[in-house]
């Protein structure tokens, strides 16, 4: 059977295999991801050619578009007497209500300021709803199959949204009349998205209040995995797109195209790293991130040294792409901390944490990043993130993870234990 045909076969036996409420959460989920496909890689070229800012100008607007996810523990824990799915709901109506203020902001800065954060908020929001809610649903054995398997049909909406963004931008000009068609397209789709997750049932233990806050010193280690993926993260979040923007003269179109083959090779690269957590434990995984991800940063901020034309530019696009699908890894993180969680319901609250410590340096280290960029030279940017990357594996290394846990409170796993 051809590669494409297995993946589809796989794809669909793990649809069917989910329980009818789990699909429509991730058929939401898709609808989301098919919105998020068309307007990300139009953000950085729109900010850019409708603002023309500087590094240090774009540094420094990670710090509003950042602050809704440092804020995401405030904002879970005033929803507190919300289930998960119905914070989803929030979140992603929050997320469609910003994307269409974007389309109508023109050119007065405050107005994308104020959607942009709007927009966060749902997309920050929605993280860590989105872990616990699938979680929810999963055999302790079988939480980072899950979370895979998830992660791979939502990236297939990924796909379609990214090609639908290439082809808008690939045969229109980069106008305010185009971007605006890109965010009006991507609120709509978002905005369905809110409403299908409204027919979800939750899972049993989901449908009363959670917890508002969760900070358990057991947690620790997570704790430190969040606040330094947040750091490299959000190094490469920012000032990658800009180096294909300003030192690559790359459009919109590059993005979308860059996109679509990333979540093509992500169809079967999510259930490839679930399968290998399961497998053999995140310690191992989370060691194997941080190595690949030095050696990414370093190619990305150096590949430009050894000299110029598609060579040089082919390995830039590869550096981009890997970036892109090492993200996948993040479902390691969280099934650590669904292990290692004294109670069930410390989960959502816990993950709400981690992507507020994650967000606590993220929202910050762009504009030291652009202060960089400007006084050093962008390679210098990408060197910092190499080295905050070898220092999360130098971190994983001391991650345990006991030989009988899960999720929910007496139920031990049949993983390997770490």
């Amino acid at each position: 059977m051809p590669a494409p045909a297995r993946l589809a076969a796989a794809a669909s036996r793990h649809w069917h295999e989910m329980p009818a409420d789990l699909r429509l959460f991730v058929g939401a989920l898709c609808l989301f991801s098919l919105g998020s496909g068309i307007v990300e890689p139009a953000f950085n070229n729109y900010v850019h050619d409708t603002f023309a800012m500087a590094a240090d100008t774009r540094g420094q607007l990670e710090f509003p578009r950042e602050l809704p996810g440092f804020l995401v523990m405030v904002t879970s824990g005033l929803l507190y007497f919300l289930p998960e799915g119905r914070t989803a709901f929030v979140a992603m109506a929050s997320a469609a209500l910003g994307i269409a203020g974007l389309a109508l902001s023109g050119q007065s800065f405050g107005s994308m300021i104020a959607c942009m954060m709007l927009w966060s908020t749902g997309l920050h929001l929605l993280q860590p709803m989105r872990s616990a809610v699938i979680l929810g649903f999963a055999r302790p054995d079988r939480q980072a199959a899950i979370l895979g398997s998830t992660g791979s049909i939502t990236t297939v909406a990924v796909i379609f949204g990214s090609a639908i963004a290439w082809l808008l931008f690939m045969f229109a000009p980069k106008v305010p009349a185009t971007y605006s068609a890109a965010f009006v397209g991507s609120a709509a789709v978002t905005a369905l998205s809110a409403l299908l997750v409204l027919r979800m049932r939750p899972p049993a233990h989901q449908a009363g209040p959670r917890p508002k806050l969760v900070f358990n010193w057991e947690y620790r280690l997570y704790y430190a995995l969040s606040v330094l993926f947040g750091a490299r993260k959000q190094i490469f979040m920012t000032f990658a797109p800009w180096v294909l923007i300003t030192v690559f003269q790359r459009g919109p179109s590059t993005f979308a195209a860059l996109s679509v083959i990333a979540s093509l090779l992500g169809v079967p690269w999510n259930p490839l790293v679930g399968w290998l957590i399961d497998r053999f434990g995140e310690r191992p995984v989370l060691v194997a991130e941080g190595v690949l991800l030095a050696g990414v940063c370093m190619g990305y901020g150096f590949a430009h040294r050894l000299g110029a034309g598609g060579t040089v530019l082919g390995l830039v696009y590869v550096c981009f792409m890997l970036d892109q699908l090492l993200f996948a890894v993040g479902m390691a993180r969280t099934t650590l901390l669904s292990k290692i969680a004294a109670r069930p319901e410390d989960v959502t609250a816990s993950l709400s944490m981690g992507v507020t410590l994650d967000h606590a340096v993220s929202m910050s280290i762009p504009a030291l990043g652009g202060a960089v960029w400007m006084a050093f030279g962008f390679e210098y940017v990408f060197v910092g993130a190499a080295l905050l990357a070898l220092l999360s594996s130098v971190v994983a290394a001391f991650v345990r993870v006991p030989a009988a846990s899960g999720t929910r409170a007496g139920q031990p796993t049949t993983g390997a234990p770490d």
